[in-house]
């Protein structure tokens, strides 16, 4: 049976080459755009490089301070870390990074723009980055305030050019000069808790903000580690029960907020308890996604009744000759999503090209989309589902055309 309506179905598409057309183009087009959207949210949520410990962390990316009209949001001061989330018991390690700062270096008269950002010695043992050579600098290098460099794999090509090996070599960051010690590979900037091009020892920074701010705001990040995936909860109540014994800093405020939570929850973060970040970014997506849908998937329907009424004396001869209105409607709806699978599949290549234009073109740094099997199941669930919206209504609308008005059609 779905043998003959696939015969059909092929027949049809023949028949109307101009709506046929029109059709694949709009499912297509459409999944283009979902794909490509999907591809991201999975490279930036999914990707676990460098942080391969997400199941026993917790994230640490605002502080806010509210009062009854104001409110301060923001990183966190390296002080913060240090002493409050420092006397946490079940963390085993804190990673604390400043966020990456612009800044222009120069070599054989090029000028070349670089990230760089500041960390601690248990940042590397928190994350795990892949060294390509070389190593991370240690606690006793950062007690010492040495002039010490990581640079991504990058910056080692567009710096150094090709050369087999830069450990010991020097770099240049914001004027001053540092010894290369390890290379890693790139990180995507949409990570921006974990991106840079040059990592730094926190006490070489020239503002010395890490000493000198005793306050709650600054300009860093933290990753809470636990032993294990099982302190995940605990840890999170111990960081919380410490936010609440706060008191804060002006007299303007009169409350102190900040959460400790999973990779994405942290990502999403807007710093008001009021306006939960998850909630906003999921409804923005699934608007989007929705208007992304219903104006192609009313293109289709209104496509899909106009062929039925093109197709009235089929219909009518049909069930003149004993054909059920269920028989008629499965068929429609078979064909409908074998169009729908259609455009699918020239969707997924037209994605194929549209991502190796982006990811050709570097139009984020360090970001690499693919398509993975999680992508495409998504793409195929589109389609099924497209397939089945846009025709239902046509296919209840020709189970209910009259035999003889649908005969006097031909």
């Amino acid at each position: 049976m779905l043998k003959n309506y696939f015969k059909i179905a092929i027949a049809v598409l023949r028949r109307r080459k101009f709506f046929t057309f029109i059709s694949l183009f709009g499912i297509s087009f459409t999944l283009t755009i979902l794909l490509v959207l999907t591809a991201f949210i999975d490279k930036v949520v999914g990707d676990n490089y460098p942080d391969k410990k997400r199941d026993r962390s917790l994230y640490v990316s605002r502080l806010s301070q509210t009062g009854k009209n104001t409110m301060s949001s923001g990183p966190l001061s390296f002080y913060f870390f240090s002493h409050y989330a420092g006397s946490l018991k079940t963390p085993v390690k804190i990673a604390i990074s400043s966020g990456f700062s612009g800044t222009n270096t120069y070599v054989n008269n090029k000028k070349i723009a670089v990230n760089y950002k500041y960390t601690n010695a248990e940042f590397w043992d928190v994350l795990d980055y892949d060294f390509i050579e070389g190593k991370a600098f240690n606690k006793q290098q950062v007690d010492n305030a040495d002039k010490v460099a990581i640079i991504s794999q990058d910056i080692k090509d567009e710096y150094f050019g090709d050369v087999a090996s830069v450990v010991g070599k020097y770099i240049e960051a914001d004027n001053v000069k540092y010894r290369v010690i390890g290379v890693v590979k790139n990180v995507p900037i949409t990570s921006y808790m974990l991106y840079s091009d040059i990592y730094l020892p926190y006490t070489v920074a020239k503002d010395n903000g890490w000493k000198t701010n005793k306050g709650y705001q600054g300009g860093y990040y933290g990753i809470l580690l636990a032993n294990s995936s099982a302190d995940l909860d605990k840890m999170h109540n111990e960081y919380e029960q410490m936010i609440q014994r706060l008191k804060p800093e002006q007299k303007d405020f009169n409350k102190v907020s900040s959460h400790a939570d999973t990779y994405v929850k942290s990502y999403v973060d807007t710093g008001d308890d009021r306006n939960s970040g998850t909630f906003i970014a999921i409804t923005a997506i699934s608007i989007f996604a929705f208007i992304l849908m219903i104006l192609p998937t009313l293109n289709l329907v209104n496509i899909n009744i106009t062929r039925i009424m093109e197709r009235s004396s089929e219909i009518g001869v049909r069930k003149a000759f004993g054909a059920s209105s269920r028989t008629l409607v499965y068929q429609f709806i078979v064909e409908n999503i074998i169009l729908t699978l259609l455009g699918g599949m020239i969707g997924v290549i037209f994605t194929f090209i549209v991502l190796g234009i982006i990811n050709s073109a570097h139009l984020i740094a360090n970001l690499e989309l693919t398509i993975n099997f999680m992508v495409l199941f998504i793409g195929l669930l589109v389609c099924l589902v497209f397939g089945l919206i846009s025709g239902v209504y046509p296919a209840w609308r020709m189970s209910k055309l009259n035999v003889v008005t649908a005969l006097k059609a031909q």
